[in-house]
């Protein structure tokens, strides 16, 4: 996460796709010798199913029936021959869609998807959902559980099973044509609502229904949710189910893949809904983007938008880990050389060679979309023939835009008259530069366009993964009937021009690499394009085919498989600390006090007790926790301990007259029994002359990082860097943990060395120090002080109790928890030796039996 080089890959991302499966095979073998369940099944939550659907029993607008033909009464009531629905394929997401039905060979597959519009047997009319009642919803699944996709295989018996997601009109269009088109797509392309709209806009107007759209996904996995199961969430639509699916299933495993960009946190803070939709994220186990730098991104805005903590492993939110990582989607290599070979593409490609004869082309395809490029891209063409004037009359540039999401008459106004203009300015009679085809073309018209160019221009602004690029690499590797045979196999091996801002340029550095807003640079590249000899256009093109052949939508789905196998086992991986229910929590309370026994509190107090912020000063307990401690403590079955990191003089100022409840200060340093007004010193005994080298280190660090401080106490000092630069600060803390750990150790030598939470624990019996990583901070103290031997004391003295809750938020309290692991499996009783928190002030003492009880519960 430190790193900031950009590796587009992982090490053994480039074996094969049938290495990946193997891999697989024996994770899932590994998990069930464990004992963990595995349904077999992949669950893929899209924003909307891979098929449309129309409703044949019902017009799109009403309208009087026509008078009804005359029939006799007796004659037979005619059975209608014409399905209730008719199921066709989705175009769009094509590399995505792929790349899940490719998944059937080893699972059982589910796509979970909103219907769409329902349409209408009637051209260009939809009907709305909220008329189509139980029955036609019923008859919907039985179209869709008989339906099979062309590309499929009939034999397949495992094949994809639809379930359609129903959402009322006005949610759906909010959500989606709203929320994701209006806010959430423009801002990961670095763009801001206000960028695009063409009237007022507010980024939150349409977040109910992107809310509402959310949770009825929620509602729908939860119907269809079995234990084992692996979830994979796709893109940016559904940003807050990974929490909500969370919150209903607490032991799901779940992925999120980020298809767009991420911006980055400067970007990304711009959204009055920030925090709920990076919350929403991290109820995954595992989030993926196409990119490092996306991740990167990612990270960064957690750690400076949300002030949350990362680790080796990952994001850490609320006690649970969620991991990071990237893998690129790629093309159906195989369905594309495939179509490539179909009988119609050869006459249109002939009929573009002969309609070009002479000239060299250069192809491009956009969908008409401000972050596309096109613009900049026919900016650069006029530049090339500004700089490069020898290329008129040589050059052509083909270029196609489809129809975007949502539409842009200014954008496309703009883009005729540009290329109005340079047709103007450098074409003639017999000459036109330019030729802009704004429609969808059909499949062979497109891979012929593909396989005829000799240059294809993909220069958006913006992008995650763009399919045209790969597809063109594959359409140069097919010689057709009339091309000239090259020195390194078939095709024509011509180059293509890459944006730099493209997800995939990192793994397509062969391409020619550009920034779109240099137009000289992008001028240049094509010209350098157009000249380049035949041996490094095989060169580069052996290599961009091997990486469009390695990384396929195939590879990347059973990667992603894989990957959330890998996290199956991850015990402190993306599992929320689950709640407690209350009425389990008073049922055991008031057990526990039937008899004689004891119920013992054990609380934190920042982040507890009181709210982290940012002066520690003013962290002080409200009116109504002092009210809960004081009633609380007044139970004399309730002992109630306040176990903080404060000093004593911090806690006697603002909870000292609580009579009733007992203190430790320090991490366990120093404690006050209840009823009592005196400290006891544990590091009494200690040598702690290692305080005033730990001082110096601090200080060097402080005066290097703005908003850091030093707080000294009289067993442990730490140094705070909570106002300090997020990134910054943690760098300067991890800088600062090596120093002290490497210095201590050179200047003093040591019995042992173990991995303790995410610091270094360094010691010996007397003098023994611990540098601890916390929140936000960085803490040096005596190893032999902690709060798990606070709690041990406590229990060790308090063998009566029956009860034990246990309260904290940070990693010093995983002490507490720690010391509170009483039961091995299969005890039910406990003897618990005395602990060195006893010992070191009153000497050797006797074991005792502790009267808690696995059944009781540890909270």
């Amino acid at each position: 996460m430190d790193s900031f080089s950009e590796p587009y890959t992982r090490v053994g991302d480039d074996i094969s796709l049938e290495a990946v499966r193997v891999d697989i095979a024996d994770l899932q073998k590994h998990h069930t010798a464990s004992g963990i369940p595995l349904s077999g099944r992949v669950l893929h939550i899209c924003h909307y199913l891979p098929v449309t659907a129309t409703l044949n029993t019902r017009p799109g607008v009403l309208s009087p029936p026509p008078t009804p033909p005359s029939v006799p009464a007796d004659a037979p009531t005619p059975k209608s021959s014409s399905p209730a629905w008719t199921i066709a394929p989705r175009y769009g997401h094509a590399a995505m869609i792929s790349g899940i039905q490719s998944l059937s060979a080893t699972h059982e597959q589910l796509i979970i998807g909103w219907t769409g519009d329902i349409l209408s047997p009637t051209p260009t009319e939809h009907i709305k959902s909220d008329i189509v009642d139980h029955k036609d919803r019923a008859a919907l699944d039985d179209a869709l559980a008989s339906y099979q996709p062309k590309e499929s295989d009939p034999d397949d018996d495992r094949k994809i099973t639809y379930v359609p997601v129903w959402l009322d009109d006005k949610v759906a269009h909010g959500h989606y044509d709203g929320y994701c088109k209006q806010t959430l797509w423009p801002l990961f392309h670095y763009l801001l609502w206000q960028d695009v709209a063409t009237e007022y806009a507010s980024a939150d107007s349409h977040y109910p229904y992107y809310e509402s759209a959310n949770a009825a996904f929620a509602r729908k996995i939860a119907e269809v949710y079995r234990p084992g199961d692996l979830i994979w969430v796709h893109d940016y639509h559904l940003l807050l189910l990974p929490r909500l699916v969370r919150e209903a299933i607490p032991e799901v495993v779940l992925g999120l893949f980020v298809h767009t960009p991420f911006p980055s946190s400067e970007i990304f803070r711009c959204l009055p809904r920030r925090k709920e939709i990076l919350d929403g994220m991290l109820g995954a186990n595992l989030i993926c983007f196409q990119t490092y730098s996306y991740s990167r991104h990612f990270t960064s805005t957690c750690v400076r938008v949300c002030g949350y903590e990362t680790t080796p492993r990952g994001i850490d939110v609320e006690g649970h880990v969620t991991s990071v990582m990237h893998c690129p989607v790629g093309v159906d290599a195989a369905r594309v050389g495939r179509d490539i070979k179909r009988p119609g593409i050869q006459p249109k490609l002939e009929a573009l060679r002969t309609l070009y004869e002479g000239k060299k082309i250069i192809v491009g395809r956009d969908k008409l979309d401000v972050v596309k490029g096109v613009l900049q891209k026919l900016r650069a063409f006029e530049k090339l023939l500004q700089d490069y004037p020898e290329w008129i009359g040589k050059v052509v540039m083909i270029q196609v835009t489809s129809p975007a999401l949502t539409d842009s008459p200014k954008l496309e106004r703009v883009v005729s008259e540009l290329v109005a203009h340079i047709n103007g300015e450098y074409g003639s009679l017999d000459f036109i530069p330019v030729h802009h085809y704004h429609q969808t073309l059909k499949k062979d018209e497109f891979y012929a366009l593909l396989s005829v160019a000799d240059l294809a221009v993909i220069t958006p602004l913006r992008d995650g993964m763009n399919t045209t690029s790969m597809e063109f690499v594959i359409a140069q590797n097919h010689e057709d009937d009339a091309s000239a045979p090259s020195t390194e196999g078939g095709g024509k091996h011509s180059p293509l021009v890459l944006s730099e801002f493209m997800g995939i340029s990192k793994n397509m550095e062969d391409a020619l690499l550009v920034n779109p807003w240099n137009l000289g640079d992008v001028a240049a590249a094509i010209n350098r394009g157009l000249v380049m000899t035949p041996a490094e256009k095989a060169r580069r093109h052996a290599k961009l085919y091997k990486v469009v052949t390695t990384h396929t939508s195939h590879t990347w789905a059973a990667v992603l498989v894989k990957m959330l196998l890998g996290q199956v086992d991850g015990q402190g991986q993306a599992r929320m600390t689950p709640y407690i229910e209350k009425g389990e929590l008073v049922k055991a309370y008031q057990r526990a006090g039937e008899g004689a026994g004891k119920r013992l509190f054990l609380l934190d107090y920042d982040g507890t007790l009181t709210p982290i912020v940012k002066t520690p000063s003013m962290a002080i307990p409200s009116a109504s926790t002092l009210e809960a401690l004081e009633r609380l403590s007044a139970d004399p079955k309730n002992i109630v301990y306040i176990i903080s990191g404060r000093d004593g003089a911090f806690l006697e100022q603002h909870l000292g007259h609580l009579k009733d409840v007992g203190f430790s200060a320090e991490h366990g340093g120093f404690i006050r029994e209840r009823g009592s007004t005196e400290w006891v010193n544990f590091t009494a005994n200690l040598d702690m002359e290692w305080m005033g080298e730990v001082l110096e280190i601090f200080r060097y660090y402080t005066e290097r990082t703005a908003g850091s401080h030093i707080e000294t106490k009289k067993s442990s000092i730490t140094w705070h860097y909570r106002g300090s630069d997020p990134e910054w600060g943690l760098f300067q803390c991890r800088q600062c943990q090596d120093l002290l750990e490497n210095n201590l150790v050179n200047k003093r030598p040591i019995e042992g060395m173990c991995a303790f939470l995410f610091g270094i624990v360094l010691g010996k019996l007397m003098g023994l120090r611990a540098v601890l990583v916390g929140k936000k901070n960085l803490e040096v103290r005596p190893i032999a002080v902690n709060k798990g031997e606070i709690v041990k004391r406590l229990l060790y003295k308090n063998p009566d109790a029956e009860f034990i809750f246990c309260a904290g938020d940070d990693k010093t309290d995983e002490d507490m928890f720690r010391s509170l692991l009483l039961f091995p499996p299969g005890t039910t009783e406990v003897t618990m030796p005395a602990p060195m928190s006893v010992t070191a002030v009153e000497g050797d003492a006797l074991p005792v039996k502790l009267a808690i009880r696995p059944e009781a519960g540890l909270a």
